[in-house]
């Protein structure tokens, strides 16, 4: 049964990825501006331009270039860069290591110390500890990643000298960059883990098992956490792919390498075989991380499966 709805799942990525593709691609070519300006030398003629727009074939309809474009994703070539003049998908070879990295550990930070400081906020109700919790869930809920990023910056490496302004060199450089990004995540697994167990907390069966003398730690372990899991795991799920993107300005503020930092120079570059490749790789993630969110909810909740049917 899990593995028909997996399967059933995994399609509907294909009609998403397509759409996405066109939003994509319509955006990038629909900014202003063009590669060709970054190729283009001082006192050119306006037949060179035209030259090296037909170069790489820019003089044509939007649409032929568009299914051009997708023809060669599906053969899983991503093009050739225009401006950096090479294959894309080395591009995003080289530089997804870093993001994978930074972003799988931003993950656990975010969800360990969530789910912690959800549970305290639970189990310190209607005391300091809560008020405490709540608090740092609502500053981590609306101070802007680029603004850590900076403060960050400033107190720990400037002012401190405990880690490095910028740079991927050895694990000291990760320090402050997963901070940033994981400080967020903190606040938002930290919600839904705390409202998952108050409303857990209200069913029956929870004052049942008061009523029957179980101790409070039994209760949170055996049996609210457990149950309260759903929504966390959706939420986590779909962080697997929001802090990818979420990455992108936090590595081009620590100057790390990363699909981010190549995303931003290629934007400021039109380069758009890479813009729009990174764009589709970063919205693959977020498909993927809601596809890991749905097959747990379904292998968690018979519910779902059924509601399928």
């Amino acid at each position: 049964m899990i593995l028909k709805y997996s399967i059933q799942r995994l399609l509907m990525i294909i009609p998403v990825s397509l759409a996405i593709s066109v939003v994509i691609f319509l955006i990038v070519h629909l900014l202003p501006g063009d590669p060709i300006d970054n190729l283009i030398r001082v006192g050119s003629s306006p037949e060179d331009r035209i030259a090296l727009t037909a170069k790489y074939g820019l003089d044509r309809p939007l649409i032929t270039q568009y299914f051009l474009w997708i023809g060669q994703i599906m053969t899983g070539d991503f093009g050739q860069a225009i401006v950096l003049r090479r294959p894309v998908a080395d591009l995003i070879a080289q530089n997804l290591p870093y993001s994978l990295q930074l972003g799988g550990l931003a993950f656990l930070f975010s969800s360990i110390v969530g789910i912690i400081l959800g549970v305290i906020a639970w189990a310190s109700r209607n005391t300091w500890g809560e008020q405490l919790v709540k608090g740092f869930i609502l500053l981590g809920s609306t101070v802007p990643g680029f603004w850590l990023a900076l403060l960050m910056i400033l107190l720990f490496a400037v002012n401190l000298g405990w880690f490095p302004v910028s740079g991927a060199r050895d694990w000291t450089a990760l320090v402050l960059p997963v901070l940033t990004i994981g400080f967020g995540g903190i606040a938002l697994v930290a919600r839904v883990t705390r409202v998952a167990l108050l409303d857990v907390g209200k069913q029956d069966f929870i004052t049942l098992l008061h009523a029957k003398g179980l101790s409070r730690t039994a209760i949170l372990f055996k049996h609210l956490i457990p149950h309260a899991l759903l929504p966390v795991v959706t939420i986590l799920a779909l962080r697997i792919g929001w802090i990818l993107g979420g990455a992108v300005t936090v590595e081009f503020v620590f100057g790390r390498p990363g699909l981010g930092s190549l995303l931003i120079r290629a934007l400021g570059q039109r380069d758009y075989p890479v813009v729009q490749g990174s764009l589709l790789m970063l919205a693959l993630a977020v498909m993927i991380g809601t596809l890991i969110g749905d097959i747990a909810q379904a292998a968690m909740d018979p519910r779902i499966r059924e509601a399928t049917k």
